[in-house]
Formats: C-alpha cells, structure tokens, sequence
C-alpha cells in the first residue's frame, strides 16, 4: 500500500472522519518533512492522550507492519566493532523514527513540579529538548489543555511546528496548530476512540513512506 491508500482505508472505515480527511493529511506532510529533514517529534497529553502519546511513539520507534531492517552499512559498522554482537544488533534492531513522549520522564516532571510549576512541565521539556525544525504533537480532547498551551507557545517560540489532535470545536489548539485534526465528536471517550485509527493511519504512512 502506498501513503495516500492508509489514509483511504481509515476513511472507508471510519466515513465520520470524512470532513477532515484534509488535516489529517496537513499533519502527515508535517510529520514527514520532520523526519526528511533529520529532526525529530516530541509528543504531550494527559490521562488517556499521555497514554496515546507513548502509544505513538512504540509504533514510530520500531516497526509498525514492517521489518525495518538496518541497513547493510550500519550492520557492516557494527560487525567490525564486534562481529558476535554486531551480527546480533544488525539482525534484530529496528529502523525508528525518532520520537519522544514527554509523560515519560517522572523524575524531571516530578521535580519541575515541586521546584516551579506543574503546568508548565511539558513546556520546559520543549524548552529543553525542542530545536527549529522538530514537531510537537499535543493530545487534547477539549483542545483546551492549559499544559499542552504553554508547550506550544514555547515550540512555536522555537521554530517548531504543531500538531494539534483534538475534538469538540477543536478549543485553543485550533488556533495555534500549523495542522489541527479535530474529530466530530463531543464526549471524552468518544474523542479518543477516533484519535486511535488516525494516528495509527499516520504512523502506517509514515512507515510505508520511510521505510
């Protein structure tokens, strides 16, 4: 399958997603010009959308429906370090497309939160960790998250592009999205289980394009 029959195959599944079939594309373009040009994703949310966050990144970071074998040069690389372990890393490691989840750093948010400011966690890591060129990729059912606003007002500071996936009326995220994926849904649980096959659509695309 090539890019654009992921994005048809979520659709035809998912004929409620029809209206936004065009942000959804808006963010795979976002997406794969990041990793074209060597930079890397960073992902925030709360509750089930932290969830979905380190979701995203396990397909991104490994193979998803492909092998991703490494290359014959870096196994090459490898075996001369060390031929046994070379010849083990190169059969069994995975192409990956960098992506990080900004939930999964307990001691750093613990720490900024009692010293500063818990809603500004997620923004210091993009402070930290964001350079011109990378994505943030923020999860907000309402769009509404205060945390995940202060996150992309620093990216945006930073020459970074935002993804914004949401729901309802797409709240303060609309505005402040490069590319913003409001599902037409208005219940939490409802949101969610729309966000599931899009990212999953995104990171299918991704891989067969990259990989």
């Amino acid at each position: 399958m090539n890019e654009t029959a992921y994005l048809e195959e979520l659709i035809s599944r998912y004929p409620v997603l029809e209206p936004i079939r065009g942000s959804v594309m808006e963010a795979y373009e976002i997406l794969k010009e990041c990793f074209e040009t060597g930079h890397k994703l960073l992902l925030a949310g709360n509750g089930g959308s932290a969830a979905d966050s380190e979701h995203i990144v396990g397909e991104l970071m490994k193979g998803f429906v492909k092998r991703r074998q490494v290359p014959e040069d870096m196994a090459g690389k490898m075996e001369r370090i060390d031929e046994k372990a070379g010849k083990e890393l190169a059969l069994k490691l995975q192409g990956g497309l960098p992506a990080i989840a900004l939930s999964g750093h307990p001691a750093l948010s613990t720490a900024f939160l009692n010293d500063v400011e818990g809603e500004l966690i997620y923004a210091q890591q993009v402070y930290g960790y964001g350079q011109e060129g990378d994505v943030l990729w923020g999860i907000s059912t309402s769009g509404n998250a205060a945390n995940i606003h202060y996150a992309a007002v620093t990216a945006k500071a930073k020459g970074m592009k935002v993804i914004g996936l949401t729901g309802k009326d797409g709240g303060k995220m609309a505005g402040y999205s490069d590319a913003a994926v409001i599902v037409p849904e208005q219940e939490t649980f409802k949101i969610q289980e729309l966000h599931l096959p899009i990212y999953h659509a995104l990171c299918l695309m991704l891989e067969e394009h990259f990989f």
